[in-house]
């Protein structure tokens, strides 16, 4: 027999239950498929819980659709486990692993064997290959796509928290004086009358104080051209259509899908490839075989590889061709056997000619 309570209870759950319902909901989002969840935080504002998940996806699927099936999953599991209205505002894609014995599909080629790190990969281990990919942020609202930024914005984080910090120490230790001099109607610091004192005593000319004044205009002009610079040059902003995603890959990543397409071309040996923000430059060695043939197998395979990233802005390829030092021009093509001369029929009753 059940005996209602006197008083109704309260059940609270903290951040690190969720983060861990979180991270054990990624590992279960693709099943046969290994997801790891390299970093995840979670903060509890009464019936609402924000999500912040940093993911290692399998190789070769897509990012931008398996991402959104990660960020389904997590929510609507957690959301089911906890009870809370879960918002997993942004999901990222640290590390792309390849299984041992994965091939890739046409059009994009497999990952090189070594591991090729990315600034922000935590997942890199050396019996997995893997490469630094993607960065696949969810939308501020559910409906409704939007258009891939141009650019990828970096935080700042480092120069805005020395910034704060150094706000923080040098106004918070002068407001204490003042305070201290204030209620307690003690006598000023020792060394904020110093500093008052020394200031008095020299003057604009004052090789000091030429000297501060440009480490501070230096300063200044160094966090103007951080606040107004995008920063995270590394990574290329990639196209999700059908998706409320944004996607963007280490430049480091295609590069080698690039290269690797390329060096799989008949008669190609080393190969170099450099990819910008707007364009692409391939450098490859022909080892044997027809320069204009290799030329246009290797354009179509850039071509082929960059269509399968979606880069948001179509770069220009450059395609440069040359031959190695043992490259040797190709054997013209064997004509066929000699016919032999074709002898006239006779006719019975007639006489050979002469």
């Amino acid at each position: 027999m059940s005996v209602p309570a006197a008083r109704p209870g309260t059940t609270t759950v903290s951040d690190k239950a969720v983060r861990r319902i979180a991270e054990r909901a990624a590992s279960e989002a693709l099943p046969g498929r290994p997801v790891t969840a390299s970093r995840v935080s979670a903060a509890v504002h009464g019936r609402r819980a924000d999500v912040a998940l940093g993911v290692s996806l399998p190789y070769p699927l897509p990012v931008a659709e398996t991402a959104r099936e990660v960020r389904r999953h997590v929510s609507e599991r957690t959301r089911e486990l906890t009870g809370l209205d879960v918002s997993l505002r942004r999901i990222s894609v640290d590390t792309l692993t390849v299984p041992s014995g994965t091939t890739a599909p046409d059009g994009m080629p497999p990952l090189p064997t070594p591991s090729v790190s990315a600034p922000f990969s935590p997942a890199l281990s050396a019996s997995t290959p893997s490469v630094s990919a993607s960065s696949v942020s969810a939308p501020r609202s559910e409906g409704g796509d939007r258009r891939a930024p141009r650019r990828r914005w970096s935080r700042r984080r480092v120069p805005m928290t020395a910034v704060m910090l150094m706000g923080a120490v040098s106004f918070g230790a002068v407001a204490l004086d003042m305070i201290r001099v204030r209620v307690a109607h003690r006598p000023a610091a020792a060394w904020r009358t110093g500093t008052l004192n020394w200031l008095t005593g020299h003057g604009p000319g004052d090789t000091q104080v030429v000297l501060a004044g440009g480490g501070l205009a230096l300063l200044g002009l160094w966090l103007t051209v951080l606040a107004l610079t995008p920063g995270r040059r590394r990574l290329l902003t990639l196209s999700a259509p059908g998706t409320s995603l944004d996607a963007a890959a280490d430049r480091s990543a295609v590069a080698a899908s690039v290269r690797d397409a390329v060096a799989d071309v008949p008669g190609i040996g080393p190969v170099a490839v450099r990819v910008r923000r707007r364009r692409v430059v391939v450098r490859a060695g022909l080892v044997f075989g027809d320069r204009g043939t290799a030329h246009d197998e290797v354009a179509a395979a850039t071509r082929r590889v960059l269509g399968g990233w979606r880069p948001r802005l179509a770069p220009r390829v450059r395609i440069m061709v040359r031959t190695e030092p043992l490259w040797r021009p190709p054997r013209p093509e064997a004509e066929g056997p000699p016919t032999a001369p074709v002898t006239p029929a006779h006719t019975p009753g007639e006489e050979d000619e002469g």
